[in-house]
């Protein structure tokens, strides 16, 4: 009996001071009953534990979304139009001018007109050369002429994908010759007035393809030649011409 209790003993205490070696060796939630993966979701984002966001569960954003657009809004967002440089026009056509010879009298000129443009938008700058001339003035033999030289802005109120309307205010000068009535019903078979000249008009430019155009138009032109009694006097003129245009680059890049 006493062999048996010295055995069981010893190997009791063994048991009891290993047992409790290993529970001081525990985690501390271990000790608390709960696991070791719950102590460590306290580290751990919120939403691992209730299903949302770690943004909403701290209610801060996360630092990726402070300062910074999300590559999908960028790409979403509609592209920024590019910015719009100069265009340039070069126009060359037909010029019919309706001069008044006198105030009873209108002679028909016929001839050319060329016309350059830098345009800036809408709104752009014209140079305008233009000569019409009409022969056997009066039954005389001789022709007359004007040649005018004029410059300007013009501006396209509407502009669409055949056809673009213009109006312009020119300024410049004309040189005119021609035979002159005189009032004691003389003819004069020579002369010719160099002064200041103006116009004022408009017209339609009808595009064939993106380089290519058709403009008509008319224009109140004012120049300056002697009248009935050898005063130079204005002259109230009706100009209308037909030109084909083209433009250098592509129509598309054009006040689009």
């Amino acid at each position: 009996m006493l062999c048996p209790m010295r055995i069981i003993f010893p190997t009791l205490f063994c048991f009891l001071l290993c047992a409790t070696n290993a529970s001081a060796q525990s985690p501390v939630g271990s000790a608390s009953g709960e696991s070791p993966a719950a102590v460590a979701s306290d580290e751990t984002p919120a939403a691992s534990a209730s299903g949302e966001t770690p943004a909403a569960a701290s209610g801060k954003a996360p630092a990726a979304a402070i300062g910074r657009t999300p590559v999908a809004s960028i790409r979403g967002n509609a592209p920024v139009a590019a910015a719009r440089g100069k265009t340039i026009e070069l126009g060359l056509g037909y010029s019919y001018v309706s001069q008044a010879e006198n105030q009873s009298k209108r002679v028909g000129l016929r001839g050319a007109d060329a016309s350059f443009t830098v345009g800036f938008s809408r709104l752009g700058l014209k140079v305008d050369v233009g000569y019409a001339r009409a022969s056997n003035v009066l039954g005389t033999g001789h022709h007359s002429d004007v040649f005018s030289y004029l410059a300007g802005p013009v501006f396209h109120p509407t502009t669409h994908r055949n056809f673009d309307t213009y109006v312009h205010a020119l300024v410049g000068g004309a040189r005119v010759s021609g035979p002159i009535l005189t009032n004691g019903g003389v003819i004069l078979l020579g002369g010719w007035a160099t002064g200041y000249a103006w116009a004022v008009g408009g017209g339609v430019e009808y595009w064939l393809t993106d380089t290519l155009a058709i403009r008509t138009g008319g224009d109140y032109l004012r120049t300056a030649y002697y009248d009935s009694s050898l005063v130079v006097r204005s002259q109230s003129n009706l100009r209308t011409t037909a030109s084909v245009v083209y433009y250098f680059g592509r129509r598309s890049r054009r006040w689009r």
